[in-house]
């Protein structure tokens, strides 16, 4: 419940509070226009210092160099405790404290002037605790309640979207947000909001790798788990076969040198024949000059004189004889060194067949190890062909392993979101006597303004719960506020009855605008009795020329209920007694 609102300057109008039924009261004594009515004079301002006393981030108009170096101090009432908060525009990251912290989970600190000090975020903390029965911390949920979040609802602020919603409190809330903090406040099992946000970021999860997937960025995704498998299989054989060929690989330690000795003892042999070849030509060609040489014979000259009738002389007979002595000479001489070339030729070519059967028999002897053992670059190079198979192996086996998990993971998603629905259903049924109240609350809101009762439906959907509104009240203006209305005014109605609640409502006039004058009156009626009659205050803004004076009941006084006055009249009558851009 709060109890004062001010500043450390003069020019700032305090803001004393009662119970039941408060109004700041906007007077309009210029012409101004739609946006000047609701911003101009400091009634949003207001909500939103006390958003800031409460933990929340600075806002644009705290943020004006005419408020630098501000102290806002708002006095509440806390589990039936007063305290005294603070907290300066220049010095965000803390607050100060006055008022018995003992029963506190987390104590203040003291500052160099004997002060109680406490870190924003610790501050949240325990606003947490104490306005909603909050844990300090949920260490077991990644996604929990929060105070700021379901703060919000109870001040809810235009310039955030905070009123386009009955369930929403921010234009940007996500949905997990909205379930997490609506099921909270409605007193209904969170936690099931919170385990449903798990399972759709698995969910987004598995999209993103089934896109990613499809795109080609993820390799162990692609492909059918069919196809995997064959290519599994044939993989798995040739490893096979390429391990028998190591196991039985055997490695010559001088293969290479062997290799290169059976080369070259080819490369002889090959010159040894070629050599005979040329030897053997030559061989026959000195069988057949030894053939054909002939005996010198002067017979044949005698006889070819005396058919001419001449005679021979003695002398030239004699000379005669001489020649053919000498030719016979010659023949003897060359059948002798044709017959030793014959008999050394003949001598090469038996050396070089028997050094070409050495050879054979070396090589043979050489072919022989090279056919039963293999070289040592050739077994590494198999090695790695080997290893880089089993490595293909491997690979395929993850990208099996990591789609039969993917197809896993969107089974097991399919049947862990139907069962959290079956026992968020369970649980809703289990809480049927809260649920029922928030209806009825709801039903009794809405006809009390349009002589009809709306309906407020909570579901449990495939995706969450669901928190519907609705008030069939065709032509009427505002409608879609007043639902807004109805529903925040249900929700206090029902913190009130609680051990923890904030002990405060505060609407900002834009909740009232394009609403029937008769539904505003009806509706501020409302909050004044039912403030009262549940113990919370119900806080509004209010512009002088939208107050639907002619429309309240005649025991309803609408002055009574003014907490501060507004005035465009002079510099000084807005909120914080002076006027900035």
């Amino acid at each position: 419940m709060l109890i004062s609102l001010n500043a450390d300057k003069d020019s700032f109008k305090e803001v004393k509070f009662k119970s039941g039924l408060n109004i700041l009261l906007a007077e309009r004594t210029k012409e101004s226009t739609k946006k000047d009515s609701r911003n101009g004079l400091g009634k949003t301002s207001m909500i939103e210092i006390i958003h800031f006393l409460t933990g929340g981030n600075i806002t644009q108009t705290l943020k004006k160099s005419e408020l630098e170096d501000w102290t806002f101090t708002l006095n509440l009432k806390l589990n039936g405790k007063e305290y005294s908060i603070s907290r300066n525009t220049k010095n965000q990251k803390f607050v100060i404290i006055k008022g018995d912290c003992s029963d506190w989970v987390i104590f203040p600190e003291k500052d160099d002037k004997g002060n109680q000090i406490m870190s924003n975020t610790n501050w949240k903390n325990i606003l947490g605790v104490l306005m909603f029965g909050m844990q300090k911390e949920y260490p077991d949920y990644k996604y929990s309640p929060t105070f700021r979040s379901c703060f919000a609802y109870f001040a809810r602020l235009d310039e955030k979207g905070g009123f386009l919603s009955h369930d929403t409190q921010y234009k940007q809330q996500k949905e997990w947000d909205i379930q997490l903090s609506n099921s909270y406040l409605l007193g209904l099992d969170w936690t099931y909001a919170s385990k449903w946000q798990i399972l759709k970021d698995r969910k987004k999860i598995l999209n993103q790798l089934k896109t990613e997937a499809e795109s080609g960025i993820l390799r162990d995704m692609h492909g059918s788990i069919g196809e995997l498998e064959a290519e599994k299989i044939r993989l798995e054989n040739d490893v096979n076969i390429q391990q028998e060929q190591l196991t039985n690989f055997k490695v010559h330690p001088q293969y290479d040198k062997i290799e290169s000795d059976a080369n070259r003892i080819t490369k002889l042999i090959h010159e040894h024949v070629n050599e005979n070849i040329n030897d053997k030509n030559l061989l026959e060609n000195y069988k057949d000059s030894l053939a054909n040489e002939k005996e010198a014979n002067s017979d044949h000259i005698e006889k070819v004189y005396g058919e001419a009738g001449i005679l021979i002389p003695n002398l030239i007979k004699k000379k005669l004889d001489d020649v053919k002595k000498f030719h016979e000479t010659i023949v003897v001489n060359r059948k002798d060194f044709l017959n030793s070339e014959l008999s050394e030729i003949q001598a090469r070519i038996t050396n070089r067949q028997s050094e070409i059967r050495n050879l054979s028999e070396k090589r043979t002897e050489m072919l022989n190890i090279l056919r039963k053992h293999k070289a040592l670059d050739e077994y590494t190079a198999l090695q790695q062909r080997n290893t880089q198979m089993i490595s293909e192996l491997e690979d395929i086996k993850r990208k099996i392993d990591n789609l039969k998990k993917f197809e896993d993971g969107k089974s097991n998603l399919k049947v862990d979101l139907e069962l959290i629905q079956q026992k968020a259903r369970i649980s809703l049924d289990e809480r049927k006597v809260v649920k029922e109240q928030a209806i009825k609350l709801f039903n009794q809101n809405s006809q009390k303004l349009y002589n009809s009762p709306g309906i407020l439906s909570i579901d449990v959907t495939s995706t969450g719960y669901k928190f519907g509104v609705d008030i069939k009240r065709e032509g009427s203006h505002g409608v879609k506020n007043m639902k807004i209305y109805c529903y925040d005014l249900m929700r206090m109605q029902l913190l009130s009855k609680w051990k923890n609640s904030p002990g405060f409502l505060i609407h900002d006039s834009i909740i009232f605008a394009d609403v029937d004058e008769r539904q505003i009156a009806l509706a501020l009626e409302l909050g004044q009795r039912e403030s009262l009659a549940n113990n919370f205050q119900y806080i509004c803004t209010f512009n002088s020329d939208n107050v639907p004076i002619k429309d309240f009941s005649d025991d309803f006084k609408f002055e009574d209920h003014i907490i501060l006055k507004l005035t465009d009249s002079d510099e000084k009558g807005g909120l914080f007694g002076c006027r900035f851009n």
